[in-house]
């Protein structure tokens, strides 16, 4: 508990854009970062870092997140027989889908994360979040504000040697220290630089071996993610956002004796940081790594469900 209230005083930005902020470090992105980053497209290349969303996924019913349900209201079937009281010959097929709003690829909005009873910039947990979801730092507050430069971190494949990896993956409990983030910017070269505004994305590689090994417990057990000792990185270099290709975005087991998460509680109500989860990294990844460019144009936008406090999303990466 003394870490968590030293590091929550440490990377506080409570009240850095005024009492009444919903952006948090997304005030970071600002119209030039965004025309920078359009400037890095130079071939037209585009990448989607989402996962899939169907019964396959990876969740297995843990704080009763489920894998999506999607299901058939009109098929072709009824268009064949003449069932849909269409006239001239018209049919169509519809489709309903029900999920929680994070059981794949999404974000994690400022509501969702609270410390001591407090959420992002001072507030009372209970005056933001009700029954009737996010009052203030709804997820819809976001919807214009996630793109901008995006930052690839392979820190799987930069650590390969060092480790002694069979595959650019790092093994599940491997806490990502500040040392190794600046150790894979020195691999990777310039492109991959982290400064104020940018998206910041790390590939740990445990996405890719559920790909080869199946899910296992990708959702709620081990994995490799950030230490805790990276909040100050995180707060110092003034990113807009990170996202992971695990399902918690932080080392698993966590690195305190029973603790759940801490780095989550520092970052989103103390930073007001956005964090992403369960992003497909792979295929860029690889690119990156055959032309060496891995910073790139990022549209993140998160769906605006009104008052939601995370939201599922399909990323695209322009290079």
């Amino acid at each position: 508990m003394g870490s968590i209230e030293a590091m929550a005083a440490r990377c506080s930005n409570w009240g850095r854009w005024g009492e009444d902020d919903v952006l948090g470090t997304l005030n970071f992105v600002d119209d030039a970062k965004r025309v920078e980053a359009a400037g890095l497209v130079r071939t037209g290349r585009a990448f989607s870092l989402a996962q899939a969303f169907d019964t396959n996924g990876p969740q297995n019913g843990w704080r009763r997140r489920t894998n999506p349900v999607h299901t058939m209201t009109d098929t072709g079937l009824e268009a064949e027989f003449g069932d849909q009281g269409f006239p001239h010959g018209f049919g169509g097929a519809d489709d309903v889908i029900a999920m929680p709003l994070q059981c794949s690829t999404q974000w994690d909005g400022l509501g969702h994360i609270f410390d001591r009873g407090r959420a992002w910039n001072g507030r009372r947990a209970g005056a933001v979040v009700t029954s009737d979801g996010d009052q203030v730092t709804g997820i819809q507050t976001a919807a214009a504000h996630l793109a901008g430069r995006g930052v690839l971190l392979d820190v799987g494949r930069a650590l390969v040697e060092e480790l002694g990896l069979e595959h650019p993956e790092l093994p599940d409990g491997f806490a990502i220290t500040p040392e190794h983030l600046e150790a894979t910017i020195e691999a990777q070269g310039a492109s991959s630089a982290v400064g104020r505004g940018d998206i910041l994305l790390i590939r740990t590689g445990q996405y890719a071996r559920t790909r080869r090994d199946g899910w296992g417990s990708y959702a709620g057990g081990p994995s490799p993610g950030l230490s805790f000792t990276a909040a100050p990185w995180l707060h110092e270099r003034e990113v807009a956002a990170v996202a992971t290709d695990t399902w918690g975005f932080e080392v698993r087991p966590n690195e305190f004796d029973d603790a759940f998460q801490p780095l989550h509680q520092i970052v989103i109500p103390h930073m007001g940081l956005f964090i992403g989860e369960m992003w497909n990294l792979d295929e860029l990844a690889a690119h990156c790594a055959a032309d060496g460019q891995y910073d790139v144009l990022l549209s993140a936008p998160p769906l605006p469900i009104t008052g939601a406090v995370g939201s599922p999303l399909n990323p695209m990466a322009l290079k």
